[in-house]
C-alpha cells in the first residue's frame, strides 16, 4: 500500500483513532460486514490509510477488542478493590461483563473477529491477562517462586476462561442475562482450584 494521499491527514495515533472511531459506529449502525472501503468513507480518509494503519480489518477488529480491555482494566483500577482474591476476581468479572453489555450487538461483532489472524499474531491473551493479573494482586507475606508461578498461570487461566463465556454468548447460546452467572461461575471454579492447598504440589507432580 503507498502513503496517504497528499491534503488527507497524517499517519499516526490520532489517524488510528479516527479509523477505530469510524469502524465503532459502523458497528454501531449494525454494518459488521463493513469493508475497507466503506470504512475509509466513514472516517474520511483516502482508502489506503486503513490498510496503512492496521494493515486490514481482522487487525482493526483486534485493535477494538483491546479498547474493551482498556476499559476493563480501567474500571477495576479507578474501583475500591477488595483485599479478598476471590472478591477481587469477582469485581474484575463484574466490572468486564458490564463493558462488555454495554454496547452487546457491536461487541459480539468484535467478538467473532478475535479467532481471525491478522498480518500478525495478535496480543488479545497478553491484553486480557493484564486485567486478570490485576484482580489476583493480592497483598500476602513473600511468596516462594512456585506460588508466584501459580497466581501468574491463575491469570492466564482467568483470561482463558472469560474469552470461553463470552465466545458462547458471541454465538448466542448464553443470553445477555446469563453472561455475568456464567461468568462468575467459571471463575470461581478457577479460583477454588488455585486456593486449594493441593493445587499446586498436584498441578507440579503432572
Amino acid at each position: 500500500m503507498t502513503d496517504d494521499k497528499p491534503g488527507k491527514i497524517s499517519r499516526g495515533e490520532p489517524v488510528r483513532q479516527r479509523v477505530l472511531d469510524a469502524a465503532e459506529r459502523l458497528l454501531r449502525d449494525g454494518r459488521a460486514t463493513y469493508s475497507m472501503r466503506d470504512l475509509a468513507t466513514e472516517a474520511g480518509v483516502s482508502f489506503v490509510t486503513p490498510f496503512n494503519q492496521f494493515g486490514g480489518k481482522a487487525a482493526i477488529m483486534h485493535a477494538l477488542s483491546a479498547r474493551r480491555i482498556d476499559a476493563m482494566i480501567a474500571r477495576f483500577e479507578a474501583a475500591p478493590a477488595p483485599r479478598d482474591l476471590m472478591a477481587r476476581v469477582r469485581l474484575a468479572v463484574e466490572l468486564a461483563v458490564a463493558v462488555m453489555l454495554e454496547q452487546p450487538e457491536v461487541n459480539r461483532a468484535v467478538m467473532s473477529w478475535i479467532g481471525t489472524a491478522g498480518p500478525s499474531p495478535g496480543q488479545v491473551l497478553a491484553h486480557s491477562t493484564a486485567l486478570w493479573a490485576l484482580a489476583t494482586q493480592v497483598e500476602e507475606a513473600p511468596s516462594s517462586g512456585d506460588r508466584s508461578r501459580d497466581v501468574a498461570e491463575l491469570s492466564v487461566q482467568l483470561a482463558l476462561g472469560f474469552r470461553g463465556v463470552l465466545s458462547f454468548w458471541t454465538a448466542g447460546e448464553i443470553a445477555d442475562e446469563e453472561l455475568a452467572l456464567a461468568a462468575q461461575a467459571i471463575a470461581a471454579t478457577l479460583v477454588a482450584g488455585f486456593s486449594d492447598p493441593q493445587h499446586g504440589g498436584n498441578r507440579r507432580k503432572q
